[in-house]
């Protein structure tokens, strides 16, 4: 699997982690932080990232405010009580997937 297909696969839990832990953000700087966090290891499109937290807001798991900020309007992302607890969810799920997927990747001991 291609890196990028695993980000498109985890974009939401993603999102939603960086929401978690930040409070709210806005786009560039949940791609700024990504890269950052992974030491420019992983990298999030616009394309991928606005479609995904335009769904999000609208399945009503994050709310969306602008502000005027420097001039320019900025729209600042947050969780909402659903979102809180889709966190919790996805994130247990895509830690389960993980170690799976680390299960298949260690080479096993041969019993001999």
């Amino acid at each position: 699997m291609e890196q990028n297909q695993f980000v498109k696969g985890s974009l939401a839990t993603i999102i939603l982690k960086l929401l978690e832990d930040n409070g709210r953000m806005y786009g560039y700087e949940m791609t700024k932080a990504v890269k950052d966090i992974t030491a420019n290891r992983m990298n999030i499109t616009e394309a991928a990232l606005y479609p995904a937290l335009h769904k999000m807001v609208a399945d009503g798991v994050l709310s969306a405010t602008t502000e005027l900020v420097d001039g320019r309007v900025r729209k600042y992302y947050s969780l909402t009580k659903k979102g809180k607890k889709e966190t919790a969810n996805k994130i247990s799920a895509l830690r389960d997937a993980l170690e799976s997927v680390q299960l298949i990747l260690t080479p096993k001991i041969a019993n001999g």
